[in-house]
């Protein structure tokens, strides 16, 4: 499940790729507008820029903006950044691996070997699911 940090950054980074290219953008705008608490988003924009995935301006006509394409950046991304492991166990994760106590042998776990899969195909979903990709959704989604 995401954390609601994660859920706010990538509602605040849908928001700054429906407006890229357009100049910076205050955060108290994204703040009112994504529904998201000014001091935490702060915080996750801070974090966001130090990931180079967004830069900021100061002074006026400040603000935040996306470094990187909406189309280079993905839901994958993000979710690493802000929640950490995406794999549903700590034997199966690639960039936060720890072997489970319990388990006898990994290469012989069948659950291990399920959620492998399941890690992989989620990890396939979330990489392709760029900024790009969720506002063309949304555009569609709204014409429905």
């Amino acid at each position: 499940m995401l954390s609601k940090k994660c859920k706010y950054a990538i509602h605040a980074l849908v928001y700054l790729a429906e407006r890229y290219d357009q100049g910076p953008v205050q955060i108290e705008e994204i703040s009112k507008k994504q529904h998201i608490p000014h001091k935490f988003l702060e915080a996750i924009l801070l974090e966001l820029r130090h990931a180079e995935i967004l830069e900021s301006k100061k002074g006026k006509g400040g603000g935040y903006f996306l470094v990187k394409k909406p189309s280079e950046v993905n839901l994958m991304q993000v979710m690493r950044l802000i929640d950490g492991p995406i794999a549903l166990l700590p034997c199966v994760s690639l960039n936060f691996y720890d072997r489970c106590e319990e388990c006898k042998n990994e290469k012989t776990c069948g659950i291990r070997d399920s959620l492998t899969i399941v890690r992989d195909e989620t990890l396939r979903v979330l990489e392709q699911s760029t900024l790009a990709k969720i506002l063309k959704r949304e555009k569609q989604l709204a014409q429905k």
